[in-house]
């Protein structure tokens, strides 16, 4: 059976018109909804137009490059973000997820492996169930609008920072998220502090969203980072 719902939408940022035309083909071919752009405003522009299941992200663009491009997005979405450039260094694949991209193909690349991402990325994202500014997880409820937070059916009282900790990681549900992407994406980029404040935190929330309850929702992934899901 195929766990996609139908039509998701997907913007394909990629300046190689060849390409582009190559990749939307491919994806609707696939099923999906798909709009491009060509340079990096463009980008930034399209993605905060309207509700995206995917970006498909080049890195070397005109304007803004991808990592850019990807701050820019993860300052008012989570979508899923696959990076896709020639670049192999592994520094290049450590910027981009610590950008807050959530996966990094190499061009070239053989498009069932890269429909296979897609796919993969879709489905992690479906983790969380979001239903305007509420967030639920198993029977965790994070309410964005009103910066409350339950479980099952119990308030659980969270200083504002350990609420923009667990919101993030409820966003990105069923996803590793690094400490790098936490700390940029909670802290801020210029975040001076302590260098363990992300596993502190991670600590804080643990005792409160955690250890009352049977189902432990928080996980750490060990030398990768730490994810909300209920398995």
């Amino acid at each position: 059976m195929d766990e996609r719902t139908d039509m998701q939408r997907i913007l394909v940022v990629e300046d190689e018109a060849s390409l582009a035309r190559a990749l939307q083909l491919e994806l609707e071919h696939e099923g999906y909804q798909v709009q491009v752009a060509g340079n990096g405003y463009e980008a930034v522009a399209r993605a905060s137009e309207g509700k995206w299941d995917l970006i498909l992200l080049d890195v070397m663009l005109p304007g803004l490059d991808g990592f850019e491009v990807c701050r820019q997005v993860r300052k008012r979405s989570a979508v899923p973000i696959v990076i896709l450039t020639a670049r192999e260094a592994l520094g290049d694949k450590i910027t981009g997820l610590d950008a807050g991209a959530d996966d990094y193909v190499a061009k070239p690349f053989a498009i069932q492996e890269l429909l296979a991402r897609i796919r993969a990325r879709l489905r992690r994202s479906g983790a969380a169930h979001q239903d305007g500014d509420r967030l639920v997880v198993g029977d965790l409820v994070v309410c964005r609008d009103t910066h409350t937070v339950s479980r099952g059916g119990r308030p659980i009282a969270l200083t504002r920072r350990e609420f923009d900790l667990l919101a993030y990681l409820a966003e990105n549900a069923g996803l590793v998220l690094t400490r790098d992407a936490i700390l940029n994406r909670v802290w801020g980029f210029d975040y001076y502090g302590e260098t363990n404040i992300v596993e502190v935190y991670i600590r804080y929330l643990r005792v409160k969203v955690d250890e009352p309850f049977p189902v432990k929702l928080l996980q750490t992934v060990r030398g990768v980072g730490y994810t909300l899901r209920e398995s």
